[in-house]
C-alpha cells in the first residue's frame, strides 16, 4: 500500500501533474511527472514528500480489473519512491492493455518510463 503522505488525492494535483509535467509512454501505460520545485537552502526534513496518484479508466476492463491494476501500480510506484525529486507529483496513467498484463509487464514499463524521465533520456 502507497503511504498516506505520498497519495495524490485532489484534482488540482493531478491536473497540475498531466498538464505541467513531463509524461513518458509506453505501450501499457504513461506516467507524467511533474519535478518538486525545492529551495536550495531548506533542509531535507522540510522538503514536500512525493506525491503518486493513478488513473485507470474502464477501458482497462471491469472493475475486478481495474482495481488490481491499481494495486498493481501502487506497489510498483511505492517501490521506486526514492528515485524522484522532493515534492514531485507522479500519474500514471493505465492503458487498455494493462488490464491484460501481468505484474512483471507493468513493471518493466514503468520502469522504462521513469528511466526517460528521470534520466533525461531521448524524446
Amino acid at each position: 500500500m502507497l503511504p498516506s503522505d505520498n497519495r495524490l488525492r485532489r484534482r488540482e494535483e493531478f491536473s497540475t501533474a498531466v498538464r505541467r509535467g513531463r509524461r513518458a509512454g509506453r505501450s501499457l501505460l504513461v506516467v507524467h511527472l511533474r519535478s518538486g520545485s525545492t529551495d536550495p537552502h531548506a533542509t531535507g526534513e522540510n522538503s514536500l514528500p512525493v506525491r503518486a496518484g493513478f488513473v485507470v479508466s474502464k477501458a482497462v476492463g471491469n472493475a475486478v480489473v481495474r482495481t488490481s491494476v491499481k494495486r498493481k501500480l501502487r506497489h510498483l510506484v511505492r517501490d521506486r519512491l526514492s528515485q524522484f525529486p522532493p515534492g514531485s507529483l507522479v500519474v500514471v496513467r493505465a492503458l487498455p492493455g494493462a488490464g491484460d498484463a501481468d505484474h512483471a509487464q507493468l513493471a518493466r514499463d514503468l520502469d522504462a518510463a521513469l528511466a526517460r524521465l528521470l534520466g533525461g533520456g531521448k524524446r
